[in-house]
């Protein structure tokens, strides 16, 4: 199942200069495929670093949060309309690569485990087939109205 920004932007609620994910390229109910193409436009770039632009090692976990909540909310969730996705922990964050304008991060995202509102997730991020992050980490299903 591929989704466009449009298509992306219908699922969760974040826009720019936050939403992180560009296109869904494949989708099944246990992993999601997810691009984010950086772009020297973007705002982070101006303080991160002048002059040598490192795109942010917790933007990057924040892509891949982005892409595990389409997928949750588009495949697993119950009730998709009136439910947010948080994260409850990130865990073995590791960051490889520097990731910099030009690059295109690819992000896989896949379900590790579902037990009652929480589910764990296991996350990669490469670029040119080289891993850039990496990550494990936790999310809970949260009723909207009790944000």
């Amino acid at each position: 199942m591929m989704m466009t920004i449009e298509e992306i932007k219908a699922v969760i609620p974040h826009r720019y200069p936050f939403l992180l994910v560009d296109r869904v390229l494949e989708m099944d109910n246990k992993k999601i495929v997810a691009i984010k193409n950086v772009t020297g436009n973007e705002d982070f770039f101006n303080g991160h670093f002048p002059g040598k632009p490192i795109m942010p090692g917790v933007l990057q976990v924040e892509a891949m949060a982005q892409a595990g909540c389409i997928l949750f909310l588009k495949m697993l969730a119950e009730d998709p309309e009136n439910t947010t996705i948080v994260f409850s922990s990130i865990n073995k964050a590791k960051f490889r690569k520097p990731v910099v304008p030009g690059d295109q991060l690819h992000m896989e995202v896949e379900v590790v485990s579902i037990r009652r509102q929480f589910a764990t997730l296991r996350g990669t991020a490469t670029v040119d087939g080289k891993v850039a992050c990496e990550l494990d980490a936790t999310a809970a299903f949260v009723p909207s109205d009790s944000l």
